[in-house]
């Protein structure tokens, strides 16, 4: 008997690509469309009732004869994924909303209408392997260094990835492009590259002051402070900043300045040279551990950002020296064996042995991290 996948279909090169590639395995394909967020550069036509995405994909699966679902998530997508990306913001944080979406939407979502539909798996369009050691299910490292999608998939969890087909991670977006013309879809395969975020068409404060019109009354003006508290000049408010920025401030101090932390209680951002973003440690939590207790003590190297170097590290878990009041799990103290750059929190640490994904976590303050690095290290 033919296995039925369930497909995730955004109507792009990528999604398009795994449909017809599980097709000539012998799969029985099914789509689905997720409309999670529209905006008008979604519809090339006044009046259009579905955005171009779910259009494109209903015409590919009528293409290929296949079954298309739409599940409509705008609702609740906003309520979890837009609301945590401002909540974020406003807490001095920044978020990376594709983390948020793997597990709480997209792969939810495909896990349910597949068993809804008597799909015996789901496939996406990531660039990313998966690989079964000990029992265990583990992510590697797409084979297109430069699309490897690892980083965006540490949260989902054994069951989901025990049913995950990844058709494109040992093979290239060129070649890709290439297959869908060899299959006769050259325009498909022209096709440009999917927005960074999905919901935010251009930069994040344009998108904060839209969604939060009070914004700039509620948070207001603060101060860019030195590290030793002076005032250097006046900034818009602390959600529009992020560690690590040096474009953007709107500040002239005579030579290069950079983020180099965010006080939201106070309403600073302090500036300072790019040295002073430097770092041998940071705090880590909310951690997603393939095997817990398979952990390395050495071999283990960390990513801090998306296409950012892996930096090799030791990690120890420790005992909160005191509570924040939004703590959330256990708390992991890094130390990179090489110094690291612009340490952000709400940003994703992911962890690697070789191209192996065996957990990651969640960057927090580093705040009083001094204390930590004395009582642990």
């Amino acid at each position: 008997m033919k296995k039925k996948v369930l497909v995730g279909m955004s109507g792009g090169i990528d999604s398009s690509s795994v449909c017809l590639m599980l097709k000539d395995k012998g799969y029985e394909v099914i789509g689905i469309t997720m409309r999670v967020w529209d905006l008008p550069q979604h519809f090339s036509e006044p009046g259009q009732e579905q955005p171009n995405h779910v259009m494109q994909a209903r015409e590919l699966a009528e293409r290929l004869g296949i079954e298309h679902y739409v599940a409509d998530e705008r609702a609740s997508f906003k309520d979890v994924v837009v609301r945590n990306f401002i909540d974020e913001y406003l807490n001095g944080r920044t978020p990376n909303p594709c983390v948020m979406c793997n597990p709480t939407f997209k792969f939810r979502m495909l896990m349910e209408w597949a068993d809804r539909l008597g799909c015996d798996y789901i496939a996406t369009g990531h660039y990313v392997q998966k690989v079964e050691q000990d029992g265990s299910v583990y992510l590697k490292c797409g084979a297109d260094t430069k699309k490897d999608q690892s980083y965006f998939l540490w949260r989902l969890s054994q069951e989901v990835l025990r049913r995950c087909i990844f058709p494109l991670g040992d093979t290239t977006k060129d070649k890709v492009r290439a297959y869908l013309t060899e299959k006769g879809f050259e325009a498909k395969a022209r096709g440009g590259e999917s927005m960074e975020v999905c919901f935010i068409p251009g930069d994040y404060r344009e998108f904060l002051k839209e969604q939060l019109p009070d914004l700039e009354q509620k948070v207001g003006p603060g101060d860019f402070v030195d590290e030793q508290g002076h005032k250097l000049g006046r900034h818009q408010g602390f959600p529009f900043y992020t560690v690590g920025q040096r474009k953007g401030l709107g500040i002239a101090l005579g030579k290069p300045a950079f983020v180099l932390k965010i006080n939201p209680q106070k309403n600073t951002v302090m500036l300072g040279d790019a040295d002073r973003l430097m770092t041998e440690y940071m705090l880590v939590e909310q951690p997603n551990w393939v095997n817990a207790d398979a952990l390395p003590a050495e071999g283990l190297a960390v990513r801090i950002r998306y296409r950012s170097k892996p930096i090799p590290c030791t990690l120890k878990k420790v005992n909160r020296l005191w509570e924040e009041k939004d703590a959330k799990g256990d708390l992991y103290l890094v130390h990179f064996h090489e110094p690291a750059s612009a340490v952000t929190p709400g940003q994703s640490a992911v962890f690697y042995v070789d191209d192996l994904v065996v957990g990651g976590g969640y960057i927090v303050s580093q705040k009083g991290i001094h204390s930590y690095i004395e009582e642990f290290a």
